[in-house]
């Protein structure tokens, strides 16, 4: 039986249905509360409310994603390009990355290690690495100095 979404309160429990699972930007849960039926003008003062309350953070749903992709060994212009997608606004993305208390270049090595744990043997090798590498989101000055065997240059 699905839930009807017609008064603040339902619009309200709905949304912090959705918080109580994980962390969720604005336009995220904006999004999802419409797909469920809900109006307008009941989700913008709902998650006014969220906001001021503190359930509803921005800034803490940046920094809980980019921490989980980042485990999930991605590097930051990927995370950066789902960020944007989901409608966050790039310098608030820009300063939770630098925020983040990640060593990009430790994690690329991780990454490579894992996926490869051993240097390109030709250029049809060093390319595949490198493509899979940038596809994860690590710039290719570092994706070039792992591959030749000096990340820390």
């Amino acid at each position: 039986m699905a839930i009807v979404l017609d008064s603040h309160a339902a619009v309200r429990r709905a949304a912090m249905d959705l918080l109580a699972q994980r962390e969720h930007g604005r336009v995220e849960l904006t999004r999802k509360l419409r797909q469920r039926g809900a109006p307008p003008e009941m989700i913008d003062s709902a998650l006014d409310r969220l906001a001021e309350e503190g359930l509803l953070s921005e800034s803490r749903y940046l920094e809980s994603f980019i921490a989980s992709r980042a485990r999930g060994g991605y590097g930051p212009q990927r995370i950066r390009e789902e960020l944007a997608q989901r409608g966050l606004p790039r310098g608030d993305i820009d300063q939770a990355l630098r925020d983040a208390d990640i060593d990009w270049g430790e994690q690329l090595r991780e990454v490579w290690r894992r996926k490869f744990g051993h240097p390109p043997r030709d250029a049809r090798e060093r390319a595949q690495q490198g493509r899979f590498l940038a596809y994860r989101g690590y710039a290719m000055d570092m994706i070039s100095r792992v591959l030749r065997g000096h990340p820390d240059d």
